[in-house]
């Protein structure tokens, strides 16, 4: 999938809790927190441990987690703490004081989160609770495309010369305990005594630890400006001066705001959830329709609410979704509507929870005449509506995705690719998920990751904002079909704030460079 996003972003995790229990006789509690991750299932596996803090109710622990972070998964965390009473490894002889479960997207979400400690049976562990909060990762950017002197930056640096002849390359070096060490190397710009490098990103962890006055070291192959000497040349020439100068012509630190950045620093993700209700989809009486009425509580339809609804449900705040539904005549007039909220409630559609959309669903199910045609303009530009107005309010502040669940050919293609490219220009993004086996041609032409979609009027999107998957590919993987569904979203969200240099809202609330 061009434009998805593959590499993980690290959080780095950070504990403390407060009013543990006592568990001690002569002294305090001796605390310890260890983390368990789940990612498929029943199963935890123990992530790391914190150190061990004597005799302290109220522990701050020093040690970090640095967990990888996936926007499209679903990483469940259990956070449990112990008084350590003995020298074991074992934690199963300790103490137990309490734990908590989270996720890694409520972390991000919330930045901090701060929860009562639970005992095995569910209770409270007394007054105690456990707070953790999120840090992440920033980059050094450097550019070489306008006139500005290295040394402006009040970098130190130490210019040594490496005779590559006129294939230039440079090399930057952090400063270790056990010496210098690479951090980074550009590409070479081969038969080139002027070279310019293109653009490179070193993570700032890398660079310096995170320190941005610790020196660092840059070594080069060819220098201009910076006058190159080979002590070779100079021992056995007479009249050398030097082999040539360097010119970094500009270089700053530069933050570059990632996902993570956003939702960390206030923007909120606000999903819609838009259902196909057209006759195509079968009578839901019939055990073959894709809106089956089953009593076990399972269609197509349901399990891509619940897969997707399970991920996205961490990034909205007050967790209400508005749900609507096209394609069906509904009561009390049995006219057709491509835009009717699914609670029969316009003046407020939104459902409490994913587990209130699934409900809604289920109610309103029986009560529509499943008809016709398949019409995704009108739900869209709805939409675009509220996309529209957070636009103008000129901050990155809020972020629109429409989920649109369906089975079939588009009928109003025509209005639909215009307003899927109006609403390029809106902070906003579309995902459709193809239930059933039908003929998707017409969703693979929306999603157009090969070419920016054109409207038949001519204009062209800024930008591709459809992602489109058939539920038939991952026969019934949750995760898979999750992962899949929400893998280009966040490249989406960055690419249009970026494109209208927009910040993060709460800057003061990003977190320091790790």
């Amino acid at each position: 999938m061009p434009g998805a996003t593959h590499l993980a972003t690290k959080v780095e995790l950070t504990i403390s809790c407060e009013n543990l229990m006592d568990m001690d006789v002569f002294s305090k509690s001796d605390p310890l927190c260890a983390l368990y991750i789940n990612t498929s299932g029943s199963q935890w596996y123990e992530f790391g441990r914190t150190e061990m803090i004597l005799n302290c109710l109220n522990p701050k622990f020093a040690k970090k987690f640095v967990l990888e972070y996936y926007f499209e998964m679903v990483q469940k965390l259990k956070f449990s703490v112990y008084d350590i009473d003995n020298n074991t490894y074992d934690l199963g002889d300790d103490d137990f004081l309490g734990e908590m479960e989270c996720t890694l997207g409520q972390i991000v979400s919330s930045r901090q989160i701060t929860r009562p400690l639970l005992l095995k049976n569910n209770r409270h562990a007394g007054r105690g609770t456990i707070t953790v909060s999120g840090i992440l990762s920033v980059f050094l950017t450097f550019q070489t495309d306008t006139p500005k002197y290295f040394n402006e930056l009040k970098l130190h640096h130490e210019i040594k010369q490496f005779l590559w002849w006129s294939d230039p390359f440079l090399e930057f070096f952090k400063q270790t305990e056990t010496g210098w060490q690479l951090a980074h190397r550009t590409e070479v710009v081969n038969n080139n005594l002027n070279p310019v490098w293109k653009p490179f990103r070193i993570p700032l962890r890398s660079l310096c630890g995170g320190e941005v006055e610790r020196p660092i070291k840059v070594c080069s192959s060819f220098q201009v400006e910076f006058e190159c000497i080979n002590p070779k040349k100079l021992a056995r020439k007479r009249g050398y001066k030097n082999s040539g100068v360097i010119c970094i012509r500009h270089c700053q630190v530069l933050t570059e705001y990632t996902f993570l950045d956003y939702i960390m620093g206030g923007c909120q993700l606000n999903f819609t959830i838009a259902i196909d209700f057209t006759g195509s989809n079968g009578d839901p009486s019939s055990p073959r329709s894709l809106h089956y009425i089953n009593p076990d509580g399972y269609n197509e339809y349901l399990a891509a609410i619940w897969a997707v609804g399970a991920v996205i449900q961490d990034y909205d705040s007050n967790k209400m979704f508005p749900a609507f539904g096209f394609g069906a005549q509904i009561p009390p007039t049995w006219q057709v509507s491509h835009e009717f909220p699914i609670n029969f409630n316009p003046s407020n559609p939104f459902c409490a929870g994913i587990e209130g959309v699934v409900a809604a669903y289920q109610k309103c199910l029986p009560e529509v005449k499943l008809y016709g045609p398949t019409n995704f303009a009108p739900i869209i530009n709805h939409a675009a509506h509220f996309a529209r107005q957070a636009l103008r309010q000129n901050t990155a502040s809020q972020y629109y995705v429409l989920l649109m669940i369906t089975d079939g050919v588009i009928t109003d293609m025509d209005q639909t690719a215009a307003a899927i490219v109006e609403a390029s220009r809106l902070p906003m993004s579309i995902i459709i998920v193809g239930v059933g086996n039908a003929d998707f041609s017409a969703m693979e032409f929306l999603d157009s990751d090969d070419k920016l979609l054109r409207s038949p009027w001519g204009d062209v999107a800024a930008r591709d904002i459809v992602q489109f998957v058939p539920f038939r590919t991952f026969q019934g993987n949750r995760m898979a079909l999750a992962q899949s569904v929400l893998a280009e979203l966040p490249d989406q969200v960055v690419s249009f704030f970026n494109s209208y240099n927009l910040k993060p809202p709460n800057k003061s609330s990003q977190f320091s460079p790790s």
